[in-house]
């Protein structure tokens, strides 16, 4: 498919942005409640109040609306984040501090947590914009830890991403009980560790510098 035959998607109109925000708070209260079986799309239409005709409009099956509602998630995360930054002196700390923060934040919903991991498992090509919003969230809420003065090399970006991939994985062996929370812990500080390894220290370090003194 052409750049020039791929459907452009209008911006949604403050209403239609209203309904959509009803339908992912929905989602996320009954995958709190009862995990991924619980969310039921008729259930989920009837608890936002839109039309299930209008609710598959919006999201064409109940995994495209999981991703999404971890796509949300992800989104109020980065928000948090930014307004109160780690507060490690090195790049891998800084990155270990935020993942740990972000899996704590999910460890205090698992049924949500295990709905939204469950969908990015299931996810096939049709949800394949949504899963890489999703990864770029990831992406940029790692950037941001590092505290980078330059854009990303090839090899700091090669490093961010094998470090998403650890974070989901452990994620995973936490939610089937095969990992525990220290086990989580001590992965995600070993693998942050890959940056120092991409020169990500000196810049960082010295725009760390930077922030403080202004601060």
């Amino acid at each position: 498919m052409t750049a020039e035959a791929k459907t452009v998607t209008p911006p949604l109109t403050e209403r239609q942005e209203a309904r959509r925000r009803r339908i992912l708070h929905a989602s996320a209260q009954l995958a709190s409640r009862g995990g991924f079986d619980a969310v039921q799309m008729r259930e989920v239409a009837e608890s936002s109040n839109v039309a299930l005709g209008t609710l598959y409009r919006y999201f064409p099956s109940k995994v495209h609306l999981l991703v999404a509602t971890m796509q949300d998630q992800l989104q109020h995360m980065h928000t948090t984040l930014r307004k109160r930054p780690p507060a490690g002196e090195e790049p891998a700390a800084r990155v270990a501090e935020t993942l740990m923060r972000a899996f704590r934040a999910l460890q205090r919903e698992p049924h949500l947590a295990d709905a939204m991991v469950r969908a990015l498992t299931f996810a096939d090509r049709s949800v394949s914009p949504e899963v890489d919003t999703v990864s770029r969230l990831t992406t940029a809420i790692i950037l941001d830890a590092m505290g980078l003065d330059a854009p990303p090399t090839a090899e700091q970006l090669s490093a961010v991403r094998v470090i998403e991939h650890t974070w989901h994985s452990a994620l995973i062996t936490w939610l089937s009980g095969r990992a525990s929370i220290a086990q989580v812990k001590i992965d995600i500080e070993t693998v942050c560790k890959l940056i120092d390894l991409t020169g990500a220290g000196s810049r960082a370090g010295a725009d760390q510098g930077t922030r403080s003194g202004k601060a």
